[in-house]
């Protein structure tokens, strides 16, 4: 086993211990493993923290497409994007519900029928009205994770730089031996 592989087994270790499997194996390992690469903790932290918001929003199913190209627009991580927006999936599911109803308060628009049963008959007797009323109460929703985006992105951001400036030099340090 080389150098490079014992040390990832090494903090493979140490991290399944103190900060639990699931997320140090999805998140912090990727991570680690582009800081190896030369990403800055600041580009890491800006494009990790723009997956996070971006996978937040109500529009479900453009979460991937719409990551992918603010990442290249602002040169920013692909990877470290992704890995942010597709770690938050089940938050996005989570939000949708409260989105919509922040959107439906704040421009005070009519309840979203959330029964199984009202939505169908909407969708029988008047298609096209539901389909235009679920477009009204989508960008409404969008409105909200923009205002929520806009404070959300820059304050994770900045709190991730230093926790990955943090991970870095520990990494380097173990990477490099006492």
């Amino acid at each position: 086993m080389d150098q490079d592989q014992s040390s990832l087994t090494e903090v493979t270790s140490k991290g399944n211990s103190t900060l639990g499997g699931f997320l140090y194996r999805r998140a912090v390992l990727p991570l680690l493993a582009l800081l190896r690469m030369g990403v800055s903790p600041e580009t890491l932290a800006w494009s990790f923290a723009t997956g996070v918001v971006i996978g937040i929003n109500p529009l479900l199913g453009s979460t991937t497409i719409l990551c992918l190209a603010i990442a290249i627009v602002f040169r920013l991580n692909l990877v470290a994007s992704q890995l942010g927006n597709h770690i938050v999936y089940p938050l996005e599911m989570l939000l949708f519900i409260p989105f919509l109803r922040a959107g439906r308060v704040l421009f005070r628009s009519p309840p979203v029928p959330l029964a199984p049963h009202d939505i169908l008959q909407a969708a029988r007797n008047h298609p096209i009205a539901l389909v235009k009323q679920l477009w009204m109460w989508e960008w409404h929703a969008l409105v909200i994770w923009a205002i929520v985006s806009t404070i959300t992105l820059p304050l994770l951001a900045l709190l991730l730089t230093p926790l990955l400036r943090r991970l870095m030099k520990t990494q380097q340090s173990d990477y490099l031996g006492p």
